[in-house]
Order: C-alpha cells, then sequence, then structure tokens
C-alpha cells in the first residue's frame, strides 16, 4: 500500500510515488467527473443544430437588476439529485430568483388591447416569401452588435422601422414596452436644477411616465393626474426638505440603479434638444433606445441618425470621414481622438517637478517651449501637448517591432548621452522656472538628487547616466547589437561609443604621447574593485588563474553595477563585434565606432586588452580589412566603405594594446606580420599614401607611436636597420616642416612621435645592463642583448639638434611656439636619452662625450637660461598647476564610479597642464635633460643650478607647500598631478646635485627641503622609484637643513625659555636634541627606508621604467591610483608598525629594535615640529597625541628609557603650546584611529597595570581629561578605573597645560559629579595621590552645590540639595573645608587652590536653607 506524502518530501518524491503508481495500476481512491451547471446541459451539444434557438436579448438594460437592499449571499447551486419542497410555490421560488432587470419594474398595469387594431400579413403575390441572404446585409451595421443571427437582425430591423414610424406620426401599435421607457415616480434620478419650479426643465408634462399599455381614451389624462399630483407635491414642501428626501431615497436605492435612471434622463434630454421639431409639446416623448437599431436586409438607405449615439460627444476632426475609404465603413470614433488637435500647453506655476523631454537631437526642451507639431516630437500618450520625449518613452521605442522606431529610440538616446559627455547643453525654450526630473520609470532606482545633470546643469534632478545604467541601458544596448536590421546595429554601436567613450580622453592622450614618460598612463579602471585586480600580471593565464570563482559566477548586471566594461566583457561582446565587422561589413562611421569601443575596452586593464586579442579572429579581421598593404586610390570625399582601406584607428588600437604589455606586443609583432606592414606605410610620405591628407599623417602618426610602444620594451630593433634611409630622409625633412607657418598640429604630432620613436631606441642602444636580480625570469630577460647598437644612432644627434635651435628661435612668439606642440619637448628628451647611452658606452672615450656636453651648454643651453622668454614659462606655472588650482581637478558632474573616464569633454583650457600654453612638457624635458647632464659632468652642476633661482620656480613652490587641501583623486587629477610630480622631483633632483657640490648652501634649500617633503606624501602608484629617490637623496639630507648650521638649536631653546616652563636637565632641552638628531640622520634615514619603501616588485618595476632599463619594462600601464604610496603621517608609520607588532606579538618583540625604532621615529618628528611644520600640518594634532600614546603601549619598559623620555617631554610641550593648544580636538574622528575613547581606554588599562606612578607617562593620561574634551574619556577614569586615582602622583607644577583648562567652565554632567563627589568621599580621590584630579574634583562640587540655576531640573535641584547636605555632615574637616571655601585654582599653591577665609554672604544664605536638624548636626562654621 503506498503512503501518503509527509511533510519535508520535495517534488521528486511526489513523482516518484506517481510512477510508482502507475506501475502498479492500482484504482485510484478518487475519480473525477465534469458535471454540468445545469440541468440537461450536458445533452445541448447532442441536440441538432437546429435546435439550437437564438435569444433576443434586451440590450439597453442589463441582465443583473440593482439591489434596492442588500442582497443575501448567494448559495451553492444544488446537485441535480436535490428535490424541491412539496409546500413551496414553483412560480414563487421562479420570481424570486428572477435576476433579470424587468424584476424592478414591478406593479406594471396590464396593457389593454382591445382597441389596438390588428394589422393583417400582406399579400406578396408570389408563391413563396423571398429567401434572405446573408450577403445583402447592410454595411452600417453597428460594430458592436457581435454575430447576431439571422433571427435577431431581422427584429432589431423591424423595431427600428417602428421606431421611424412612430416618429413621424403614424399610429403604430406596439406589442412589446418601450425599452427605454420606466413607468415610475423616480424623480430623484433628475438633476438638482430640475427639483425646482424655477429649473430649467418643464414641468407641463412628464418625462418619466408615458401612460402607454393603458387605454388610449384615459391614458393622457392619467398621466396628466399623476404628473399634478407630483408637481403640487413638490411645490408644497421646502427645498431643504427635497434635498433631505432626495438623500433619504439615493441612500436607500443601490447606486447603480440610480446611475441607469439618471443616464436614461440626459438621454431623453439629449434627443430632445437635437430634434426638437419631431415632437408636439403635448404628446408624451417615445425613448430612444441607446443602442443603435440593424436594419432589415431590405432597407437600402442608411440612416445617418441611427448610427450616432445621442451621448457620445461630437469630436472635431481635422478631416471629413468617407465611407469609401478603405477600412472605413465602420466607424469607430473613440480611436480617433489622436486625429484631433493638441490640447493647449499648460503653465503650471507651481514648483512640481516635471518630466525632462528631449529634443531627435537629444537637447533639453524646456517645459514652456512651444514647438511645431511638423518636428515629430509630439507622438506620445503622456503630456500629449508638450513636446519632445521621455526617457521612459524613449525606452519603450527601443522595444518595438518597427526596426525605425528602435534605430531612432537608440540614435535619440545616443544623442542625449553624447551631450551630458560633452557638456554643450542648449535648452530650447525659456530657462525652467523649477527642476525638471530625468525620469519617471518604475521598477528602477530613483534618481539621486545629490548628482547633477551634467551638460544641463542645474536643469535636471538627477544623473542621466547613472539613472540609464541603474534602468539596464547597457544591456538594453547589448540586445540591441543582436538585432538582424542594420541600421538598429549602427544606431547601438554608436550609442555604445557615446556612453563608454568619453570625447576628449582620446585627444588628450594622443597629444601628450611624447612628454617625459607620457606614453605609460593609468588603466581606465574603477579604483574600488578587489583586491585581485592589484597585481595584474601580464600573463593572461596567471591573471586568469588568480580570478575567484566568486568572481568568474558573478552575473554580468552584478559586474557592471561595480564596473561597466567588465560587465560587457561578460555578455560575449566581443564575439558580436567581431561578427559584425567580419560579416554584415558595416558603412565606415559603424567600424569607427566599433574601433572607437575596443580601444577604450583595451585602455581598461591588462584583462580586458588580453580578451580583446585572444577573441577569435577579431585582431585579424581588423588587420586583414583595415590594415591591408595594398589598397585602391582614394578621392576626397567622403567614402562609401572602409574595408580594404588603412584606418588610422585600427593603427591605434594596435598601439593601445601594445601598451598594454610586452607579451601583448610581442604576440602582435609575430602573429599580423607587423614588419611589412609598418614598413608599408613609414616608407613612403603621408603625401604619398594615396589616401585623404589628414587620415595619412594620422596613419603615419600612428604608426610611428606603435613602433615607439614596441621599443619601449627592447623590440623592433630589426626594424629600425631595414627602415633606417627611411628616417634619415624624414628627419631631413624636419626642418622644411617647421618652418611652414602656421605649423599644422597633425604634422607636429608626427615629428613628435618620430622623435619619440628614437628616443626610445636610442635607450635600446645601451650596451650596459643592470644587474640582474635574483628572480630567474628577469635574469633571462636583462641578458637578451639589444639589437640596437651605439653605431647605429650615433648620426642623429646632428640631425636633431639644429631642429631643437630652430624651434627655440620662436620661443619669444607664443603663437607659433604653442603651435609648436610638443616637438619641442622631445628633442629635449631624445638629447637626455643620447647623453644617457653615450656615458654608458665602455669602449668609448670619456672624454668625448663631455667635451660634447660643454659645447651644447654653450651653444644651447646657456642662452637659454637667459633668455627672458623662460622666466614667463616659469611664472605661467602657478596658472596651469593643478596643485595650485585644486577646481581644475574636481570631478565631473556625470562621473561614474563604474565608468572611469579622464572628463576632458571639450578640451583643456589653455591655462591647463595639458593646455596649448602650458609650460609643464618643455620644462620637464629641460629639467630631464639638466640631471642627466649634471650626472655626467658633474662640473656643469654650477652653471645649470641658476634655474633653480628662477622667480616664477620659487613662488610656484611657495604656493605648493602651502596649507591647503590638495586635489581629489579623480582619474584626470591622478593623469595631471603625475606629470606635475615629475616637474617637482626634477628639480628637486637637480637641487640635491647642486646642494651636494656647492660648498655654501642656497637660500631656497629649506624651501627645497619643504617640497620635497610634501612631493613624498603625494606620489602616487607607479612613482615607487621617486619616492625611493628622495628618500634616499633629499628628505634626509643635512644638507638641506641649514637651520642646524645657523642657530637653529639655539633659537629652539631661546624660544623655548620665552613660552616654555624650563627643564633643569640640559640633555632635556629641545636645542640638544634637534643637534643629536641632525647627527642621527643617516640611522633615521635606514630606519624609514626600511619602513616607508614600497614593495620590491613595485620598486623595480618602477626602477626600470624610469632608468631607461628597457629590457625590464613589462607594461606601460600603470597601477590604479587608489591612493598616494605613503599616507600623511608617515613620519610615524614606524611606530605604528611597531605598535601593530607588539599587538600582534603577545610574547613582546626585541627591546633593541623598539628602542631604536622609537628614538628615530621620536627625533623625526622632532625636527619636523621644530623646523618644518608645514610636513605635519595635515595631521591633526589630536592625531599626534594619539601616536605618542603608541610609545607607551607598545612595551612595558620602552617610556622608562632616558632618550625616549627626553623626546616625548619635548614634543608633548611642542603641542601643548598656547599656539597649538586650541586646536587640539579629540572629539572629531582622527586619521588613521577609528576610535580615540577606545584608544584611551587601552592607555588607562596600560597605566594601571605598569606605569608605576610615572609622571610623564601620568601627564599623557591628564591631558585628554581637560574640560573641553568629551565627558566619556572622564566618566571611563572615574567609573571603571578608579584605581587610576592611586598612582596618577603629577605635582601640580609639572602639569603642561594651565590648571585652568580642567575647571573651567564649570561641569555639567551630573553623573560625573556624582563620581567626583564619591571618589571625594569615599577616599579614592586624596590631594597627596593625585593632586591635579583632586583640585578638579573639588573645584566642580563647589561650583554645583552652590549653583543656583533656576533653569536646573528637578533631578538636578534634588541632586545639588542632597551633595549640599552631606558635605555638611562630612566628618573629614578638611574635604568638608575644601568642599564648602573652594575659591580659586592656584597651581603655585600646595593644595592647588585658594580658599576662602569666609564664606560669601550668598553662600551663608543658601547654607541657612538647610533643614535644622542638618545644621545643628553639623554645625554652623563659617
Amino acid at each position: 500500500m503506498l503512503s501518503r506524502p509527509k511533510p519535508g518530501e520535495s517534488e521528486v518524491d511526489l513523482l516518484r510515488f506517481q510512477s510508482q503508481f502507475l506501475e502498479a495500476g492500482a484504482t485510484p481512491a478518487v475519480q473525477l467527473v465534469k458535471g454540468s451547471r445545469r440541468h440537461g446541459d450536458a445533452h445541448l451539444d447532442q441536440l441538432p443544430p437546429q435546435d439550437r434557438r437564438d435569444v433576443v436579448m434586451l440590450d439597453n438594460l442589463p441582465d443583473v437588476p440593482p439591489a434596492l437592499v442588500p442582497a443575501p449571499a448567494k448559495r451553492a447551486r444544488p446537485s441535480p439529485g436535490h428535490t424541491l419542497p412539496h409546500n413551496e410555490d414553483p412560480e414563487e421560488r421562479l420570481s424570486r430568483h428572477d435576476q433579470h432587470i424587468t424584476a424592478v419594474l414591478s406593479k406594471i398595469i396590464e396593457r389593454d388591447t382591445s382597441s389596438v387594431t390588428v394589422t393583417l400579413p400582406v399579400s406578396s403575390g408570389v408563391p413563396f416569401p423571398a429567401v434572405f441572404h446573408c450577403s445583402k446585409e447592410r454595411q452600417g451595421k453597428s460594430g458592436a452588435s457581435g454575430k447576431r443571427s439571422i433571427f435577431a437582425q431581422e427584429i432589431a430591423a423591424r423595431r427600428a422601422t417602428e421606431n421611424r414610424a412612430s416618429a413621424a406620426g403614424e399610429v403604430v401599435p406596439n406589442l412589446d414596452p418601450p425599452e427605454g421607457a420606466v413607468p415610475s415616480e423616480t424623480l430623484f434620478s433628475r438633476d438638482k436644477g430640475s427639483q425646482f419650479p424655477g429649473g430649467s426643465h418643464d414641468f407641463h408634462r412628464s418625462n418619466l411616465v408615458t401612460g402607454k399599455g393603458l387605454r388610449s381614451q384615459a391614458a393622457e389624462q392619467e398621466v396628466q393626474t399623476i404628473h399634478e399630483e407630483n408637481v403640487a407635491r413638490l411645490q408644497a414642501m421646502a427645498p431643504e426638505e427635497i434635498l433631505k428626501e432626495q438623500q433619504q431615497l439615493l441612500a436607500q436605492l443601490d447606486p447603480s440603479l440610480v446611475a441607469f435612471l439618471r443616464s436614461h434622463s440626459h438621454a431623453l434630454e439629449q434627443a430632445g434638444t437635437e430634434d426638437p421639431k419631431g415632437q408636439s409639446p403635448g404628446r408624451p416623448t417615445v425613448p430612444v433606445a441607446k443602442e443603435e437599431p440593424i436594419m432589415s436586409a431590405s432597407t437600402s438607405e442608411p440612416m445617418e441618425e441611427d448610427k450616432l449615439e445621442p451621448r457620445a460627444p461630437a469630436l472635431k476632426l481635422p478631416v471629413t470621414l468617407n465611407k469609401e475609404w478603405l477600412h472605413m465603413d465602420t466607424v469607430e470614433l473613440e480611436k480617433l481622438h489622436w486625429t484631433q488637435d493638441l490640447p493647449p500647453l499648460r503653465r503650471q506655476q507651481t514648483q512640481e517637478r516635471m518630466q525632462a523631454r528631449f529634443s531627435l537631437q537629444g537637447e533639453l526642451l524646456a517645459p514652456d517651449v512651444d514647438l511645431p507639431t511638423h518636428l515629430g516630437l509630439h507622438h506620445h500618450g503622456e503630456e500629449a501637448e508638450r513636446a519632445g520625449y521621455s526617457l521612459q518613452e524613449l525606452f519603450h521605442l527601443t522595444r518595438s517591432q518597427v526596426s525605425q522606431q528602435r534605430a531612432l529610440a537608440l540614435h535619440v538616446l545616443s544623442q542625449i548621452i553624447g551631450r551630458v559627455r560633452l557638456g554643450m547643453g542648449q535648452i530650447q525654450g525659456h530657462g525652467p522656472a523649477r527642476p525638471i526630473q530625468v525620469l519617471h520609470l518604475q521598477q528602477f532606482f530613483p534618481p539621486d538628487p545629490k548628482a547633477q545633470a551634467g551638460e544641463f546643469g542645474d536643469c535636471l534632478v538627477g544623473g542621466i547616466l547613472r539613472l540609464l545604467l541603474d534602468a539596464g541601458f547597457l544591456f538594453l544596448l547589448r540586445f540591441s547589437l543582436d538585432d538582424r536590421v542594420d541600421g538598429v546595429i549602427a544606431a547601438a554601436v554608436r550609442a555604445l561609443r557615446s556612453l563608454l567613450v568619453a570625447p576628449g580622453d582620446e585627444e588628450l592622450l594622443d597629444s601628450t604621447f611624447s612628454w617625459y614618460h607620457g606614453a605609460s598612463v593609468f588603466p581606465l579602471m574603477p579604483s574600488q574593485e578587489d583586491k585581485d585586480d592589484e597585481g595584474e600580471d601580464e600573463e593572461p593565464t596567471t591573471k586568469k588563474a588568480k580570478k575567484t570563482p566568486e568572481e568568474e559566477s558573478r552575473p554580468p548586471p552584478d559586474l557592471a553595477r561595480h564596473d561597466v566594461i567588465k560587465g560587457l566583457l561578460a555578455t560575449n561582446l566581443l564575439p558580436r563585434l567581431r561578427y559584425v565587422l567580419e560579416v554584415t561589413c558595416p558603412g565606415p562611421s559603424v567600424v569607427l565606432d566599433i574601433l572607437a569601443v575596443l580601444i577604450r575596452l583595451a585602455r581598461h586593464s591588462l584583462e580586458s586588452a588580453t580578451r580583446v586579442l585572444e577573441c577569435p579572429r577579431l585582431i585579424e579581421t581588423i588587420v586583414q580589412e583595415f590594415l591591408p598593404t595594398s589598397w585602391s586610390p582614394m578621392g576626397v570625399g567622403p567614402t562609401s566603405s572602409l574595408y580594404k582601406v588603412p584606418c588610422a584607428a585600427a593603427m591605434k588600437l594596435l598601439r593601445v594594446l601594445a601598451s598594454a604589455g610586452k607579451n601583448i606586443a610581442a604576440r602582435l609583432f609575430r602573429s599580423c606580420d607587423f614588419r611589412s606592414r609598418l614598413s608599408r606605410f613609414l616608407a613612403e610620405a603621408p603625401q604619398e599614401l594615396a589616401l585623404p591628407a589628414k587620415e595619412a599623417e594620422v596613419l603615419s602618426t600612428e604608426a610611428f607611436r606603435l613602433w615607439a610602444v614596441v621599443a619601449s620594451y627592447g623590440q623592433g630593433g630589426h626594424l629600425y636597420r631595414e627602415l633606417y634611409p627611411v628616417l634619415m630622409r624624414t628627419l631631413q625633412t624636419l626642418p622644411t616642416e617647421l618652418s611652414t607657418h602656421p605649423p599644422k598640429p597633425v604634422s607636429m604630432q608626427r615629428m613628435a612621435s618620430l622623435l619619440t620613436l628614437l628616443t626610445q631606441l636610442t635607450l635600446a642602444a645601451s650596451s650596459t645592463h643592470p644587474e640582474p636580480s635574483s628572480d630567474s625570469a628577469e635574469t633571462c630577460v636583462s641578458a637578451i642583448p639589444s639589437s640596437v647598437t651605439w653605431t647605429q644612432v650615433s648620426g642623429l644627434q646632428p640631425l636633431i639638434e639644429p631642429c631643437l635651435k630652430q624651434t627655440l628661435k620662436f620661443l619669444p612668439r607664443p603663437d607659433v611656439w604653442n603651435a609648436l606642440g610638443p616637438v619641442p619637448s622631445a628633442c629635449l628628451l631624445f638629447l637626455g636619452a643620447y647623453y644617457q647611452a653615450w656615458s654608458q658606452q665602455s669602449d668609448l672615450c670619456p672624454e668625448d662625450w663631455l667635451q660634447d656636453m660643454e659645447r651644447l651648454l654653450d651653444e644651447l643651453l646657456l642662452p637659454l637660461l637667459s633668455e627672458p622668454s623662460l622666466g614667463r614659462l616659469w611664472d605661467s606655472l602657478r596658472h596651469c598647476s593643478p596643485l595650485c588650482n585644486p577646481l581644475s581637478c574636481a570631478p565631473a558632474p556625470e562621473a561614474l564610479p563604474s565608468l572611469v573616464s579622464l572628463g576632458c569633454a571639450g578640451g583643456c583650457p589653455p591655462l591647463s597642464i595639458a593646455g596649448s600654453t602650458s609650460p609643464f612638457p618643455f620644462l620637464t624635458a629641460l629639467l630631464s635633460l639638466l640631471n642627466i647632464l649634471v650626472r655626467i659632468h658633474k662640473g656643469l652642476c654650477g652653471q645649470l643650478a641658476a634655474v633653480l633661482t628662477a622667480p616664477g620656480l620659487q613662488n610656484y613652490f611657495l604656493q605648493c607647500v602651502a596649507p591647503v587641501p590638495a586635489p581629489q583623486l579623480t582619474p584626470f587629477s591622478a593623469w595631471a598631478l603625475r606629470h606635475e610630480y615629475h616637474l617637482q622631483y626634477l628639480v628637486l633632483s637637480l637641487a640635491q646635485k647642486a646642494a651636494t657640490l656647492q660648498p655654501q648652501p642656497a637660500t631656497s634649500t629649506a624651501l627645497h627641503h619643504t617640497m620635497a617633503l610634501a612631493l613624498l606624501s603625494r606620489l602616487l602608484p607607479g612613482s615607487e622609484h621617486l619616492a625611493q629617490e628622495l628618500l634616499l637623496s633629499c628628505v634626509f639630507r643635512l644638507e638641506f637643513l641649514p637651520e642646524n648650521a645657523s642657530g637653529g638649536p639655539e633659537a629652539a631653546d631661546f624660544s623655548d625659555g620665552l613660552s616654555l616652563r624650563n627643564s633643569g636637565d640640559p640633555q632635556c632641552k629641545r636645542g640638544a636634541l634637534l643637534v643629536q638628531a641632525c647627527q642621527d640622520l643617516p640611522s633615521i634615514r635606514s630606519c624609514y627606508l626600511a619602513h616607508c619603501s614600497p614593495a620590491r616588485a613595485s620598486l623595480l618595476t618602477s626602477q626600470a621604467l624610469y632608468r631607461g632599463e628597457l629590457p625590464r619594462v613589462s607594461s606601460l600601464l600603470l597601477p590604479v591610483p587608489k591612493e598616494p604610496l605613503l599616507p600623511t603621517d608617515w613620519p610615524f608609520q614606524p611606530l605604528i608598525r611597531l605598535y601593530h607588532r607588539a599587538s600582534d606579538a603577545p610574547s613582546g618583540i626585541p627591546a633593541a629594535d623598539t628602542v631604536g625604532i622609537a628614538m628615530r621615529v621620536l627625533q623625526w618628528v622632532l625636527v619636523l615640529e621644530s623646523w618644518r611644520p608645514e610636513a605635519l600640518w595635515a595631521v591633526p594634532p589630536g592625531a599626534r597625541l594619539a601616536r605618542l600614546m603608541c610609545v607607551f603601549l607598545v612595551d612595558s619598559e620602552l617610556f622608562r628609557e632616558t632618550p625616549v623620555q627626553h623626546l616625548v617631554v619635548a614634543l608633548l610641550a611642542w603641542l601643548c603650546r598656547p599656539q597649538v593648544l586650541p586646536n587640539l580636538n579629540l572629539d572629531c574622528p582622527l586619521p588613521g584611529l577609528t576610535s580615540f575613547p577606545d584608544l584611551y581606554a587601552s592607555f588607562l588599562d596600560h597605566f594601571e597595570a605598569v606605569s608605576f606612578g610615572d609622571h610623564l607617562f601620568g601627564a599623557l593620561v591628564l591631558l585628554p581629561l581637560q574640560r573641553r574634551f568629551s565627558v566619556t574619556l572622564r566618566l571611563a577614569l572615574f567609573g571603571e578605573h578608579v584605581g587610576v586615582l592611586r598612582a596618577l602622583g603629577l605635582p601640580l607644577t609639572q602639569l603642561p597645560v594651565p590648571l585652568e583648562c580642567f575647571t573651567e567652565p564649570a561641569e555639567d554632567s551630573l553623573p560625573l559629579l556624582r563620581l567626583y563627589f564619591r571618589a571625594l568621599v569615599t577616599g579614592a580621590l586624596r590631594p597627596h595621590w593625585c593632586p591635579v584630579l583632586y583640585t578638579v574634583a573639588v573645584a566642580h562640587v563647589n561650583s554645583f552645590i552652590f549653583s543656583q540655576d533656576p533653569k536646573s531640573s528637578d533631578e538636578v535641584k534634588a541632586s545639588r540639595r542632597n551633595m549640599l547636605q552631606k558635605t555638611w555632615l562630612l566628618a573629614d574637616e578638611g574635604l568638608r573645608q575644601h568642599l564648602l571655601h573652594y575659591k580659586l585654582p592656584n597651581s603655585s599653591l600646595p593644595e592647588g587652590f585658594e580658599l576662602y577665609s569666609q564664606l560669601p554672604r550668598l553662600r551663608q544664605q543658601y547654607l541657612q536653607t538647610l533643614p535644622t536638624e542638618v545644621l545643628q548636626n553639623g554645625g554652623l562654621k563659617t
């Protein structure tokens, strides 16, 4: 026997039970029988078709009657076997269950048919009546009649004929009552105005009671009698009574019945007003049926008045309808509403948000703009009078079945996104007086009110890009790419480009390619990615192995929420783009859009570039179709196809892919035969390539850049030998192109790219390689000899140096100088690489290159440094600096964290780091050349160091070290700041060389040291080599501390003697500590190099890039700039690491390491506090105090070391200066600290355990207990660590801050006051144990018990009085005397405060208010 299913069994178990039951073949316990709804219905299908009768229903009346009383609940239908009771009358049962509307018409008088004329059938004269054919059905039949039988149509046609005959005055007997007549007195169905004699209705006759069915002689008289009675009764009633009766009737009747009678009355009135001539005033009105009658087959003339409903309002259509038009035989007027004129434009004066609407060009339309309808901006349902389309309507159009509508919607959306990106939107019409809501999409995220809508400024509430991505626009584009219509695919590709590719980003990166390390860029990927993305390896297999299973299994929407590019790649976008390029062969615009999208994907990360490279047949298709070696000549005009035509965008894609990694560049060169293709595009001049002039220039430029990127890895040297004649011929044409006025920007970029290529090839010609590291892979890479030799590049300088001299002649002419672009910078960078490679040739005589450097100095550099126009460039540094102008790096309004872009829409302004007048590229290249020359030829340092004294440079450094907030770290600011930091580092490197070689320190040495400290805390990832060099050379150099040799220590002692208490120990003086710190600078530098140096892998990568060690360069993609390399509190970094090591190691750490590290950190912090306070301005005093507290938390014996104590005392005294103490704030969030109260609680635990009453430890415990700080800190000591009071014996004279900081203002925390009083009364707080807190507690308790604030609460008043009574009754006379006679704090007195010799009169009077028994027990002693 099968068991029943039990709870917990799944659907699989149920299916298993079913299969077992079917296999057993058992009989089911329940059999389902389909029953009929009513008796006899089961045999209805078996009846012959002719036995099924058509039922003619009353179409004007509903089938369900209105309920005059609440209807009883429905009961279940009895089963077929149920028998009716014998004592129940079947007629009564039928009447009771009658559900038709006719049941309402009760008490109907039967019609007298004695006087009715009987009409006999008319003789037809034929033996058989005419046969009706369905084809003769009239054409004007109502569409609402449905599928009627022939019999029903005949009946309806006969009734229509009778109604027309009755309206014409003929006496036609009615066999049935009229469908619209209601023979009952229902005055409540009329309007309110018809109930009064002065109403607009006619009271001479009744409109409801017609008298039909009565005898013809007495019909009118009976009706008139009823009508007069009703009118007389109404006239005798007051209007209030009529309204009251009306309300009672309406409350009793069913609302559906009232609505039916009112509609019937209105129909009669409208029929009367439309055809007043067809009725006689004295004759009862024949009601008109609501549904149009159907004419019989014999009726050939259609009646127009029968087709129109009397209730339907007449539509004002712009055209006259003609039934002869196609498909207009049945006119459905409700479907022609859209052809009417638009309603007038509503001009609302409210401040409600309105839905944003856009034109077909993506322009935001003002809500009150009135545009003509022929523009096609009114084809929408919501707000039909407003022009334009909302984003929601555009989203609906993208899912249309009409391909043109889908393409149009995608085109408009791409135009909107493009205008948001460009920031050039113009609002058509008048400006809106209220904000416009971007989108009202249900099921999507609401707009962020804080995000502005880019180009549309404050007119929109919410960001368009963010809202589109939240609404699934990204995947809508992906679905549209799978469309079969080419136009939809083209629109989707254009929209995808508008979304992913920010205009201006590629132009910026291309124009700065020839800058100092301009080819190295940050990846355009979000910085909030997981840690797995930080250390990207160039090997794709390694990268794929690092991906976690969770990341691989994440759905594309989840990936796109954090990273749009990753989400797109997860949807198989690359195979689809390859299919579009390979199979559909789209037009030129679509091809360029796809290439732009691929370039953006390749700039995302190494992983994305690898996926683009490994997509099957994608790169092969692009190379074969858009980089052919032979093609037909192209005309000047636009082309119809880009296939089999060289395309510069395809060459740029390969260059961006090669920039992602060395292995990608090698695979491209091996697989795509780039050797022959580069030779094809570079062997001929651009004007000989049979391409449009601009396209040929750009193609040649991208070919040079691709070669330069490959040469950056030490590859492509064999191609240099083959194309050497071509390069020489091109170099010989440079002077001619430079003499062209005005210079062409495209030609200048091509020249700069050629010079960059030669620079990389010259660096590759160095015969010496760095020492191989322990890594076997790096050893193998470094051992590969370069394919370019020095003899092959040694002849380049005589060709390039004249070009540099020619460009420098235009320096006094800013217009021509700015038009030259990066050409002068590229020339200087080539000369630097040339002399660097020359100096590394071990088989050449050093005298040769030293003499050539001196010649260059005399002929070129000294005249340049003395040029007044160069001072103009130094002066413009401040105006173009991102550091000096933080707002220039502000994020774009539509910046999305999931879609990174530089935000350079519309180009950079001229006065910016990337602008046309920016001095940064030229000055950076000049400083790079000067550093190389000084490093090789130290004798030139004195002459070249004159550049450091430029007033513009000094002013620029002064503004850079000013205590102002740094620019917000955005993708553009990271790119811009990196180039600015290059210039600052090169200046500091030159200053370090000059300071080492010059005996007398320069006046700007201190400024340079301050700049070095600031730069060290600002450097971004990728600049690890620069940070290491700063730590080694500038930061800890004694030459950069001129205060040590110019009386700085003595000045420090003198300052302390004026403002601080002098210590008796000479070794504790700040001057002696500073002298010792300067002597220990090498040890301090070693300490910081061990704790603040970057990771070794990152450091080696950065060193290879900046030193020009090309074989060790693995990628030109820098790490993601999440944050600077070092934190702002890097001077405390070794101490913080020491604290964490001690916390993680319960057994402790070696004492020697602890003391040494702590001493070096404290020494360096003391030097910075004394002589370089600007370096610590970013660390608030509260954070510095917390770092000092870590010294006591590291070890139980560290704070007892004498050197450590001396340094902590000096730093604590420096923090407690009157100038610094007001800025000490412990109640705000401190950087690097989660909670100061938690740190203070652990500090109290440590003090109670290991301090043994140490006064310095106690001073740090007392400092956070000042009155202005949070009461939580004082409650922690007096509530949870009362035992601390026994060991906190710091004398009042050694308190680092004034005593008034603890006693003023009066304490207002009642729980703390109770703890104060309890500690005093119980003896836990005594003057010889803790003099400072004893004074503080006495002062606050005294102020509280004698306070007479009338605004105090009852609880405070009761506590005050209770505390005063207990004080009066104290047995300890000394404590009682202190609490009652306290006057003022005075740290010079032994007690720490002054006492009243006699209580003031007010206090004596207040004491008299105590109860008599209290005064008698305590004794009044004042």
